[in-house]
């Protein structure tokens, strides 16, 4: 993706985000001269990967397949593994009309997947084999709005504004907007973007980025680059 492109929808997802209602923090607004000036204080944000997070997922075809998401909060693995601590994630999204996030599902992060306001988000559901792995004749349970749901494999959910689903690890899941763009909230146990995602087919979590002109702001995907 060309730097100037994220660049745009950055600024497109802001406007999006207050026109529903929500604010994002302080430092979603830093330049990447201020988040460099305040590495030390920032420390947390950097190492858990709180931030802008936009993705193709490698494809080079956002529209089609592609995911915008920003990290709000997010606690260490280390304390979800010992039990106590910051065990929690919280995530704001923008699924786009027809925008695929391809099947894929967690080895550890259950997640409620709520839509915050927009059109119509569907979930698209397939269970797990025994050994974890996606399995077309299986379906599962998931958890609507606190209830419980059997779903058959390949259902589709459709969660209207203010609606929710909970799924845990083996939970295979797509999802798209329907009718319009979906604001999407996730709160989740701890989340780990760069081990925690298994997609069915080979493809990337990140995208690629062509450096046409200067960063709006850092993706979580800079910081390896810009902190080390």
């Amino acid at each position: 993706m060309k730097r100037s492109r994220i660049n745009d929808i950055m600024a497109a997802a802001d406007e999006m985000i207050r026109a529903h209602g929500f604010a994002l923090p302080p430092f979603a607004y830093w330049s990447p001269d201020t988040f460099r000036s305040r590495e030390d204080a920032a420390r947390h944000i950097i190492d858990v990967r709180c931030g802008w997070d936009i993705t193709d997922y490698g494809r080079g075809r956002f529209d089609e397949m592609g995911l915008f998401l920003f990290t709000l909060r997010n606690g260490l693995l280390a304390d979800l593994q010992a039990g106590r601590g910051m065990c929690y994630a919280e995530k704001l999204l923008i699924s786009r009309q027809d925008q695929l996030s391809p099947m894929h599902t967690h080895a550890l992060k259950a997640e409620d997947i709520i839509n915050r306001g927009g059109a119509t988000l569907v979930i698209e559901l397939y269970g797990s084999d025994d050994a974890g792995a996606f399995a077309e004749d299986r379906g599962g349970t998931v958890w609507l709005d606190g209830l419980r749901h059997d779903y058959a494999p390949g259902e589709k959910l459709r969660l209207k504004p203010g609606e929710s689903v909970t799924l845990r690890p083996g939970d295979w899941h797509a999802f798209w907007g329907e009718g319009g763009d979906v604001l999407i909230g996730e709160v989740s146990t701890v989340n780990d973007d760069e081990t925690d995602n298994i997609f069915r087919e080979p493809i990337g979590r990140f995208a690629e980025i062509e450096e046409d002109c200067a960063p709006r702001h850092l993706l979580v995907s800079d910081y390896p680059t810009v902190f080390g």
